[in-house]
């Protein structure tokens, strides 16, 4: 990709930040790492920090949403893959995503972030699409450290905790680098600097990653992110931030201008995102579903089968429909839903029922179901009408219904008695 100017990127360039944007497509909802500073359900549209989307989407829907974006701001020289969870825990999506923007967009500079965990066996997948700037966050290159700032790892369907995961994810984020850097590609390290935690370590990551063979080190202060571990410790002062900084650039040259961007930031890096930007995402999202031979099905929220009826909390079973030859639409079967109750685990139930099912339609859903069923690429539409007429949209390509929800759920949930608990 000798063509592409890599001065164009805002982030590896303070340079250019004025003059050139990027959007971050959301197409990877799973993470296979917790850390303890992280909430990806805690989303405000005015909050500007990684790990937050108003809206997931697939590779297809993210390249509508990637036309549209370009014809309305022609400053966008990046599209990058950051999130809401790791590119990495599902790598396909995000291979396939990155392929789709080289092949419609061939000028377009591609870039992906990443914890590293399961970086390493995609180098080369990467290198090929002409992927040219990739970002690693390494909070620590001492497992003891890093033991207090994950609460899991999963490597290898393994989950790992305190200092197994401290080490398996060092060791994991050096095999990535060596990787990346085998094929030359520009390497950003993100360093969350966390009070109490790693503040007096910062320097020895910046000596380690200089001689990995890193391009540039962004030190970020810890955001207090509500529900999380760490969101009582403080912040890092702004003087200690700069200071640390001073430091760390006897090693590294500093990013100092990062603005903490969304997985579906777009943009340039200094400006909100535009209001009309973020209707056009909501839009891609709530289009049609491409169909894989894995997810060939859709699951419907119906009293009957007819009618898109049901609330997600008040479904007792789902009605499973797939495509015919010629357009036409067959119930599959029924199959009953996890009983009320259980919170998180009965949504993850419901998704590993219906890990063949590509959509749900539903008369309404909570923040908390539609949040875990997106993460296992389960997309939730809540409309009302036809189940034939939705299927359509969801086959085929025609514009879904609006979105018309029954009530508002939450705290005082107006359903039937059982909610989205």
């Amino acid at each position: 990709m000798s063509n592409l100017d890599f001065s164009k990127h805002p982030c590896f360039n303070n340079d250019t930040r004025h003059l050139f944007g990027r959007v971050h497509l959301p197409v990877a909802p799973k993470c296979n790492v917790q850390c303890n500073f992280c909430n990806r359900k805690f989303d405000c549209i005015n909050e500007s920090r990684p790990g937050v989307t108003s809206s997931v989407l697939t590779p297809g829907q993210a390249m509508g949403y990637l036309d549209e974006v370009m014809a309305r701001d022609s400053r966008i020289a990046v599209v990058g893959i950051a999130g809401p969870g790791d590119p990495f825990a599902e790598p396909e999506r995000t291979l396939e995503s990155l392929r789709r923007v080289r092949a419609s967009w061939p000028e377009m500079l591609l870039c992906v972030a990443s914890n590293g965990l399961n970086v390493a066996p995609y180098a080369a997948d990467l290198a090929a699409v002409g992927t040219s700037h990739v970002t690693i966050t390494v909070n620590a290159v001492d497992p003891a450290i890093a033991a207090k700032i994950y609460a899991w790892v999963r490597f290898k369907k393994k989950v790992y905790r305190g200092l197994d995961a401290g080490k398996i994810m060092l060791e994991q984020q050096l095999a990535a680098i060596r990787e990346l850097k085998k094929y030359d590609l520009t390497l950003k390290i993100n360093t969350i600097v966390i009070p109490g935690i790693n503040e007096d370590h910062v320097l020895e990551v910046a000596r380690a990653m200089k001689a990995e063979g890193a391009d540039i080190l962004n030190l970020m202060g810890l955001c207090n992110v509500p529900g999380t571990p760490f969101e009582n410790l403080g912040e890092v002062p702004e003087d200690k931030m700069a200071q640390l900084r001073e430091q760390a650039a006897a090693y590294l040259p500093q990013m100092t201008h990062c603005q903490r961007c969304r997985a579906d930031a777009v943009g340039l890096i200094h400006e909100e995102v535009p209001e009309d930007l973020m209707c056009c995402l909501q839009k891609a999202a709530a289009g049609p579903i491409e169909p894989t031979q894995e997810r060939p099905y859709v699951a419907v929220a119906s009293m009957e089968g007819l009618l898109v009826n049901q609330h997600l909390g008040e479904a007792r079973d789902m009605w499973i429909f797939g495509e015919d030859a010629g357009k036409s639409f067959t119930q599959v079967e029924t199959r009953s839903c996890p009983k009320p109750g259980g919170g998180e685990v009965r949504w993850k139930n419901l998704a590993s029922s219906l890990s063949d099912c590509r959509v749900l339609l539903c008369s309404g859903a909570g923040e908390s179901p539609q949040q875990v069923l997106n993460e296992t690429g389960l997309q939730v539409i809540v409309m009302e009408g036809m189940v034939e007429d939705a299927l359509r949209s969801v086959y085929c390509g025609e514009p879904v219904r609006a979105p018309l929800r029954r009530h508002s759920c939450g705290a005082g949930c107006g359903g039937d008695g059982s909610g989205c608990g």
